[in-house]
């Protein structure tokens, strides 16, 4: 198992076939998928599949999401970290988008913020990354907080999937302010 950080009270490692009872928990909650999209998951299998998904992501990119574990009781509460971009989005191609999700009984922690400087602080001190991007719905005001807290700046707004997002950035000289 590949831990990528920590932090005060957070590991950050690879997700594992092992965590779909937490992805399944966390993407099955109508709540959670708010703003992101996505219809909630029905099975568990559906998370094997997400995981599946990510676990190929870290053999073609280098990257993906990876699990957020609570140090002290071990538990699984969400997934945070980079992903590798290959396709257009907001006239951008091949870029590392940051991302975050939390199991709704763990929102309002800090866990978010904790979990995405320790992201920006692994893309541009492990892989060098000269800049970072995020991406939000309009609505989404407490990710906006998460992103702005950790150091990343909203440059402009933009439709994705008929969806009317934010989008955020951050350059490797501005990291060390976070």
């Amino acid at each position: 198992m590949n831990i990528f950080a920590e932090t005060e009270r957070l590991v950050l490692r690879e997700l594992l076939p092992t965590d779909a009872a937490g992805i399944f928990e966390l993407d099955s909650d109508s709540e959670v998928q708010r703003y992101v999209g996505n219809s909630p998951l029905k099975t568990i299998d559906q998370a094997h599949e997400i995981i599946a998904l990510i676990r190929k992501q870290y053999v073609e990119n280098g990257i993906g999401r990876w699990a957020i574990i609570d140090k002290n009781t071990n538990n699984f509460l969400g997934w945070t970290g980079l992903k590798f971009y290959r396709t257009p989005i907001n006239d951008h191609q091949n870029f590392y988008e940051l991302g975050y999700r939390l199991i709704r009984k763990y929102w309002g922690m800090g866990y978010a913020t904790e979990s995405v400087v320790a992201s920006l602080n692994y893309g541009f001190q492990q892989m060098k990354l000269t800049e970072i991007f995020a991406m939000a719905h309009k609505d989404n005001l407490a990710s906006h907080h998460v992103l702005t807290k950790a150091g990343l700046r909203h440059t402009m707004d933009f439709m994705h999937e008929g969806q009317l997002e934010k989008w955020f950035e951050i350059k490797s000289n501005r990291v060390d302010a976070v």
